[in-house]
């Protein structure tokens, strides 16, 4: 086990020094009196999918060895339901999955971060003992809370949403097609930074736009 972890966490300082690397070209971009605005975006999104990509295989590491490393009854140090997010079900059957951040720009990969976010939420909530809804037709709502100065990609074609419902899929979802599948994309505007992802079935949208629209609360 220790000689599997060892090799384990090289590959991980590797994926961390690709990331600093990434980091640091970021910085002397940066050192520029005028750098281009994409070139800075780009060593961006290139230093983001680094450290993306270290963390969802650190997160895979950590759940291979849970059993040896944790005793019985005793939680982890940081639980990643915490750091990334919370998972509720309400009584009319509703998915409610906040996410702590807000959705990322996909002009260049598909966020890993994200997708692997919302599968390990999704498997917290059923080690925990508790039914996942199935839907054959569902109704997706995302719902993104930012302010002016926390959201920098305004158009809804640039966001990473479509990793949601790739997510959902075979898990809550029968399939994510035209015909299974419709899709809300809506913005509130707040202080407080966080992705609101909703699913329900169609015949109880204008339910859920009247619960919004009215201010009451959907989950406790």
């Amino acid at each position: 086990m220790h000689t599997d972890l060892k090799t384990e966490m090289k590959s991980i300082q590797e994926m961390a020094f690709e990331a600093y690397k990434a980091s640091s070209a970021l910085m002397a971009l940066l050192d520029y009196k005028d750098p281009n605005p994409d070139r800075v975006a780009g060593a961006l999104e290139k230093m983001s999918a680094q450290y993306e990509s270290c963390v969802v295989a650190l997160r895979n590491i950590c759940e291979k060895h849970y059993p040896g490393v944790l005793q019985i009854g005793a939680k982890p140090a940081l639980p990643n339901i915490r750091l990334s997010g919370k998972i509720d079900v309400n009584e009319y059957g509703w998915l409610h999955i906040e996410l702590n951040s807000l959705l990322p720009h996909c002009r260049f990969q598909t966020p890993v971060y994200l997708t692997d976010t919302i599968t390990r939420l999704l498997d917290d909530y059923e080690k925990r003992g508790r039914p996942l809804p199935r839907f054959d037709k569902a109704m997706l709502v995302i719902d993104e809370h930012c302010d002016i100065d926390s959201r920098m990609v305004y158009d809804h074609d640039n966001k990473a949403w479509k990793a949601i419902p790739n997510a959902l899929k075979n898990r809550v979802i029968k399939d994510d097609d035209q015909f299974s599948l419709s899709i809300a994309l809506t913005s509130t505007r707040s202080r407080i930074t966080a992705c609101h992802i909703y699913l329900f079935s169609p015949e109880d949208a204008s339910d859920f736009f009247w619960f919004i629209t009215d201010k009451r609360p959907i989950f406790r």
